[in-house]
């Protein structure tokens, strides 16, 4: 069903991003913008089934943004980039960066609305969505946004989420606090390096054992160890 679909949209031309969302909005799946890689990372990329991506940005590029959805935060959500460039080595850099298909503007929208049904459609019948992430008897829901232990329920607040999300999806590796509000808090203006502690405080007590395995380390920041 068409309206299970999360779809993430970065690019840097606004007008752009108001067309896409339009169009893809008609289809039945719930669009999202940001208008840079760096905003992207702010907005949970791992609970999206498809970004679509420009490659020429402001700041980090939509390649760099590729590579570090693949290789630092393991995500295999599928990517189709958006972009002017149509030489053979940008397709293949696009391809090598992990994209599931590439689009070169000026581009009509059905075209885009078919690709990305196509690589939709594969990524479900590949994957199944992979919206679910388990520890053991801890369940994440990426899409309806809830977290249950042994079938319950657990009543977290959106950055008791987030956090829980990101450190889960990077188990093993520390994340520092000043990433971890980049990325949770983004634009809020009077957050600091206090609220981690406090919201992850509040996280361990609510999930129980499982709080056992977020580690904290002086210098480092946390880690979801498992």
């Amino acid at each position: 069903m068409n309206d299970e679909y999360r779809i993430l949209v970065v690019d840097d031309e606004k007008d752009l991003c108001e067309i896409l969302q339009f169009n893809l909005s008609s289809e039945g799946w719930e669009i999202e913008v940001a208008h840079s890689a760096e905003e992207a990372l702010t907005k949970s990329p791992e609970s999206f089934d498809l970004i679509l991506l420009d490659v020429m940005m402001g700041g980090m590029s939509g390649f760099k943004l590729a590579d570090k959805l693949r290789k630092e935060m393991n995500l295999s959500v599928p990517i189709i980039f958006l972009t002017a460039r149509e030489s053979e080595n940008d397709m293949l850099t696009g391809f090598n960066v992990g994209g599931d298909d590439y689009i070169t503007k000026p581009f009509s929208i059905k075209e885009v609305v078919a690709r990305t049904r196509a690589v939709l459609r594969r990524g479900r019948n590949a994957e199944n969505k992979q919206q679910l992430i388990a520890i053991d008897e801890m369940e994440i829901d990426l899409y309806r946004k809830i977290v249950s232990i042994s079938g319950e329920a657990i009543s977290l607040t959106r950055k008791e989420f987030e956090i829980l999300t990101m450190l889960v999806s990077n188990r093993g590796k520390f994340i520092s606090r000043q990433e971890i509000l980049d990325r949770i808090w983004s634009n809020d203006v009077i957050v600091t390096e206090r609220n981690v502690d406090v919201n992850i405080a509040r996280l361990r007590k609510k999930i129980g054992d499982y709080g056992n395995l977020i580690k904290g380390r002086s210098g480092y920041g946390y880690c979801f160890e498992y």
